[in-house]
């Protein structure tokens, strides 16, 4: 049973993780990179930079030492952005006790490497412990106003699973377990790139019919990748799948989406990216999932768009004729 968790990431899920967790009487430390920050919000009892205008409870205890974060912790959450976690885990990595599980609430693909967040955490505090992610259409925002929602606490370790889905599971926060760890990481990172276009379409004003398309062949697109590198096809059905992609998809709140509005509506990439603290996971994961897709020979062609506008100099008009113009094909393909 687990009873004391550490969170590292002081970002917007950071928060909702741990408010999510105190409400079942599970005691919670609070770490952040910037030990400032971490008092500001101690002091405050607000997370004034990612989700300002609620009040964080009592029970939370802020951590800022990197030495005292994890002491006496049963379970390690990691909620650090995914282009952040190597530098963050490799300065924690000295203070990190070892075989203790970890799970990761972070969505992508770094970088370079084309690791995923559990891959990255095992690579640098060690293979050594058991990993799990906690996935699904989790707004933070709708959350922490305690409207219902629903996640999935995946790992090859049903037992560590099934703990996680007891930490958190509550009236209003259901989680079901999964094995597919790889799947449902899989599933958290390529929404993000489809969710840009759904943006995008949104910022054109390109109507329901195009936004339709959009989904099932961005989930089309999700899945064949997910099963070339080993994934269960089940899963991109599930909450960490499909719910997932259609919270991100529609909702104003979603970071990704968002980014690729303001794209739609003439910002450039770089206009966009500024307009926003939030970290937008989708526009570095792009270019990951493209180079995977690459190696196991996977079309990706809403991905490639993607990349295109935010990379390659093509307008948004000729992203969509890119798509549009395609070899005629079967929707199997």
């Amino acid at each position: 049973m687990i009873k004391n968790v550490s969170i590292i990431g002081d970002g917007a899920m950071g928060s909702v993780c741990a408010m999510l967790l105190v409400e079942n009487g599970i005691n919670v430390k609070l770490w952040g990179h910037d030990a400032d920050y971490v008092r500001l919000l101690a002091d405050k009892r607000e997370n004034v930079k990612f989700l300002p205008g609620y009040k964080l409870p009592d029970e939370i205890a802020f951590e800022p030492d990197d030495d005292q974060a994890m002491k006496g912790a049963d379970l390690i959450l990691s909620a650090v952005p995914c282009q952040y976690m190597r530098s963050v885990w490799t300065r924690l990595k000295p203070h990190t006790p070892p075989l203790i599980p970890v799970v990761s609430v972070t969505k992508g693909i770094e970088k370079g490497t084309l690791l995923r967040p559990s891959q990255i955490l095992s690579e640098i505090i060690g293979p050594d412990r058991h990993y799990a992610a906690l996935s699904g259409p989790t707004i933070a925002d709708e959350i922490v106003r305690k409207l219902p929602a629903t996640s999935t606490a995946a790992s090859t370790d049903l037992e560590l699973a099934r703990d996680i889905q007891q930490a958190f599971n509550s009236a209003r926060f259901r989680v079901y377990t999964n094995s597919d760890l790889d799947g449902v990481e899989l599933a958290g990172a390529l929404k993000n790139v489809i969710a840009i276009a759904a943006g995008v379409i949104d910022g054109i004003g390109a109507g329901d019919n195009a936004k339709a398309a959009l989904l099932a062949r961005g989930l089309a697109e999700i899945k064949r990748l997910g099963l070339a590198l080993g994934a269960n096809e089940n899963t991109f059905a599930g909450l960490s799948g499909l719910g997932d992609l259609v919270t991100t998809c529609v909702s104003p709140k979603g970071r990704n989406r968002s980014f690729g509005e303001r794209i739609g509506k003439g910002q450039s990439a770089e206009q966009a990216l500024s307009a926003t603290d939030s970290v937008v996971e989708g526009a570095a994961t792009c270019v990951s999932v493209l180079e995977l897709a690459g190696k196991y020979d996977v079309e990706m062609p809403i991905t490639q768009a993607v990349y295109d506008v935010i990379y390659g100099g093509k307008t948004v008009q000729e992203g969509i004729q890119d798509l549009m113009t395609r070899e005629l094909k079967s929707e199997g393909e």
